[in-house]
């Protein structure tokens, strides 16, 4: 015997049968519905307003009130543990933009790179100081280092086009892949990402 569903008809005060093929056809509307709603809002947040993610992305990096404070070697391993592009190459450019990491720039902003504040990709920044980008800490300006790096600079392979790519749209110098390449050699970077 089959089991049959009811349900009570409040006009004819009587139960009636459900028919099952109905039901499930209501179902599946209803969940092809949500579906392509939740599909082509999804979309429509992904085109059109991608400062949702900035700001879903500025509240992963919290503040940590300065208990933090920089070092080279908290830096060289971030830059590791963040499996960075190039490494040596974003070292020495941390080390060239803040003059051996005594700017005001990098002081104050806390900014290692001389990054300006983003405006069209996710940024760590909290705004902008000095005509520069300002941190909480030096690690946000790492991670949007980060972010500036996976969203210009993925598709480069070999150290040249990296710096090719700094010469043309980093830097104001027009020898910066030669400084880069002096603070390289002088501070033995490539030893210290080998390690």
């Amino acid at each position: 015997m089959k089991n049959k569903w009811y349900y009570f008809d409040h006009q004819s005060l009587t139960h009636r049968a459900v028919d099952k093929k109905k039901l499930v056809g209501i179902f599946s509307l209803i969940a092809i519905s949500l579906a392509a709603f939740s599909f082509v809002s999804a979309r429509y947040i992904t085109i059109n307003d991608p400062s949702v993610y900035v700001q879903l992305e500025k509240r992963i990096f919290l503040d940590n009130g300065g208990r933090d404070p920089f070092g080279e070697e908290k830096f060289v391993l971030m830059l590791k543990d963040l499996n960075v592009k190039f490494p040596h190459i974003v070292y020495a450019q941390a080390y060239l933009e803040t003059g051996g990491f005594k700017s005001e720039i990098f002081l104050e902003n806390h900014n290692l790179f001389g990054m300006r504040e983003a405006r069209l990709r996710p940024t760590t920044a909290k705004g902008t100081n000095l005509k520069h980008a300002y941190y909480n800490n030096w690690r946000e300006s790492v991670y949007d280092y980060v972010f500036y790096q996976c969203r210009y600079l993925s598709s480069l392979k070999t150290e040249s086009e990296y710096y090719s790519y700094l010469n043309a749209n980093y830097a104001e110098a027009t020898d910066y892949p030669e400084a880069l390449q002096r603070i390289i050699r002088n501070h033995n970077l490539k030893e210290k990402f080998d390690q």
